[in-house]
């Protein structure tokens, strides 16, 4: 059973303002899920249609009527958990690391998300205007990697002051990141898929990259801001 406080309180968690509150937020589908419960996340409640090989104590049998009302997806997936928010953790500031200003769609973060687990980044840093990355399509799209990716949010222009890493910011007009030697580590700055990188954010990068275009006709505006972040960060593992 799921009582009407506890579908009030999940159908909330769609919302940031609700996340932060309540410190919690919800994963959709068993194989999420399962990710999820291998990390150091803590659960917090755990809905399901049907039982699975899961060892949580706070599982609850819900009908899928009660999962439709719950569930965030059109489609409900058998199975929703309730996890709550960890505490932010210092950044580790030696290594290669990724900076997003203002990235809006919750698809481009979860698969940035996805990125930096690919490729080892173990942080992630965004500007206070990014997407919050406990939104239920963000989780979505991480497919449990947000389990693996330390993410802060911060004044960005305010961190990249007191960095002594080199600044490197994706723009139209920057050096052929094919020519140029990449160091191991640094920050990338990738900016907002409207409007790129901010002006102020613009003044404090030190090398600015981009990624050249081969078609003959030129006429490609630019990049998802995502596949972007891949190309470039294979660039910076191939050294």
């Amino acid at each position: 059973m799921i009582s009407k406080n506890q579908i009030k309180l999940i159908t909330s968690l769609k919302q940031k303002k609700y996340r932060l509150e309540h410190k919690l937020f919800v994963v959709e589908g068993i194989k999420t899920i399962k990710e999820l419960l291998k990390s150091d996340l803590i659960l917090d409640a755990l809905y399901t249609t049907e039982t699975f090989n899961i060892d949580a104590k706070d599982e609850v049998l819900i009908k899928e009527t009660d999962l439709k009302r719950i569930s965030f997806l059109t489609t409900p997936n058998k199975a929703l958990a309730v996890f709550k928010i960890p505490n932010a953790k210092p950044i580790h500031n030696n290594e290669l690391i990724v900076a997003l200003d203002d990235i809006r769609d919750p698809g481009n973060l979860g698969t940035i998300i996805r990125l930096c687990d690919w490729f080892g980044i173990k942080d992630l840093v965004c500007s206070k205007a990014t997407v919050d990355c406990f939104n239920p399509k963000v989780i979505q799209a991480t497919m449990g990697s947000i389990t693996r990716v330390n993410i802060s949010y911060v004044n960005l222009v305010d961190y990249l002051k007191t960095t002594s890493l080199p600044v490197f910011g994706a723009f139209m007009e920057g050096e052929n990141v094919y020519t140029k030697q990449m160091p191991k580590k640094g920050i990338l700055v990738m900016g907002n898929e409207a409007n790129g990188v901010s002006k102020t954010v613009e003044g404090l990068v030190s090398n600015k990259i981009s990624i050249p275009r081969f078609g003959d006709l030129q006429e490609t505006e630019s990049l998802n801001v995502a596949t972007a972040t891949a190309i470039l960060l294979s660039e910076f593992k191939r050294g």
